[in-house]
C-alpha cells in the first residue's frame, strides 16, 4: 500500500486548527546534538559517563517553537514504544478504510500467545472471549501488552505495515522489522526494529498533536497515554508533580544492552501547547541492567534546556 492510500494523501498536512497543534515547523527542523548550548551536552555527557551508557534524547515546545536534543539523530531499539504508533495506524485504517475496525472482536488460541504470555497481563485474561482493537490498544499502551501489540500488527500488515505507515507520516528513519519477543533483541549497529529520539519525537508529535489523525482517534490515543501504568519511574519521575505526562515505554532488559526508552507529551500548568520529550538508553556493556534513573533524569535536564524548569 502507497503512502498517501494509507493517510488519504493529503491527510498528514499540519495546519493549525482548533485544539490542534501545527509540527510542519517542528517536523522540519534538524535536531542538532546540542542547539541549546553547552549546558544539556554537558549534563548528559557526564550522566552517560556515570550510567556507563548512551543516552539519545529530544524535547519539543510546541508553544515557543523550541528544539533541544543530544544524540538525536543516532539509531536506538524501539522495544515496547512500537505499540503507540500501532495503535495510531489501526486507528488511522479504522476512521478511513475499515469502519468498524476498532470494535470488531479478534479471537486467538492460547498456543499463538505462548512466547508471550509472561509478558501479556491483559490477553491472557482474555484469551476465552477475544479483544477488540479498542481494548488491544488500551492493553497494549497502558500496561505494554505483549500479544496486544502483535495482534495490533496483524491488523496492518505486520511489521512492513508499521513501517508503511511511518514513510506515510513522512518519517523515513523509523522501522519495525520483527514482532515481539524478537524485536527486544539488540546490539550497538543493529538497525532493526530502530528509530532514532528526532524522527520518534517528530512523529509522535504529528499522532497527538497534528492532523496526521482524526481528532477523536487523537484524543483517544492521548487518553491511553495519560493512563499509562508502565512510566511512573522514568520521565514522569523527573517532572514535578502538577504536570501531566502520557508517555509509551519501551524496554530490551539486561540481556540487550540494557536498553530502555520513554517518549512523552506533557502538559505544564498554565501553558498554551505541550512539551514532547524522547528518551532513549542502552548500556555499553552487555547482560547489565536499565536505570529508569538516567530516564528520569534525562527528562528534567530537556525541561530545562526548553526553559520549563
Amino acid at each position: 500500500m502507497t503512502a498517501s492510500a494509507l493517510l488519504g494523501g493529503s491527510a498528514h498536512a499540519a495546519t493549525a486548527a482548533t485544539g490542534e497543534t501545527s509540527t510542519s515547523s517542528v517536523a522540519a527542523q534538524t535536531v542538532n546534538n546540542a542547539p541549546s548550548g553547552s549546558e544539556l551536552n554537558k549534563t548528559l555527557e557526564e550522566l552517560e559517563k556515570s550510567y556507563n551508557g548512551r543516552i539519545g534524547a529530544v524535547g519539543i515546545d510546541l508553544e515557543t517553537g523550541k528544539t533541544v536534543g543530544y544524540r538525536a539523530d543516532e539509531r536506538f531499539p524501539f522495544n515496547s514504544m512500537f505499540k503507540v504508533f500501532a495503535c495510531a495506524a489501526v486507528l488511522h485504517k479504522a476512521r478511513t478504510s475499515d469502519p468498524g475496525l476498532m470494535d470488531k472482536v479478534v479471537r486467538w488460541k492460547p498456543a499463538e500467545m505462548a512466547e508471550l504470555t509472561a509478558n501479556s497481563p491483559e490477553t491472557t485474561e482474555y484469551t476465552d472471549t477475544g479483544m477488540t482493537p479498542a481494548q488491544l490498544c488500551r492493553a497494549g499502551i497502558t500496561k505494554s501488552d505483549g500479544f496486544a501489540g502483535n495482534t495490533l500488527l496483524k491488523q496492518i500488515g505486520g511489521p512492513r505495515g508499521l513501517t508503511d505507515f511511518f514513510r506515510a507520516t513522512g518519517d523515513p528513519t523509523s522501522r519495525l522489522d520483527r514482532p515481539e519477543p524478537t524485536l527486544t533483541e539488540w546490539k550497538p549497529g543493529e538497525e532493526r526494529d530502530t528509530t532514532t529520539p528526532a524522527a520518534a519525537a517528530q512523529t509522535f508529535t504529528k499522532l497527538t498533536t497534528g492532523k496526521t489523525l482524526h481528532a477523536r482517534d487523537r484524543a483517544r490515543l492521548v487518553g491511553w497515554l495519560k493512563a499509562s501504568l508502565t512510566g511512573a519511574n522514568r520521565i514522569r519521575a523527573g517532572l514535578p508533580k502538577d504536570w501531566t505526562v502520557g508517555d509509551k515505554t519501551g524496554t530490551g532488559g539486561a540481556k540487550n544492552h540494557g536498553t530502555a526508552n520513554d517518549l512523552a507529551i506533557v502538559w505544564t500548568p498554565g501553558s498554551n501547547a505541550p512539551i514532547i520529550l524522547s528518551v532513549f538508553t542502552n548500556r555499553n556493556l552487555n547482560n547489565t541492567p536499565n536505570d529508569d534513573k538516567v530516564i528520569a533524569s534525562t527528562a528534567t535536564a530537556l525541561a530545562k534546556a526548553l526553559g520549563r524548569l
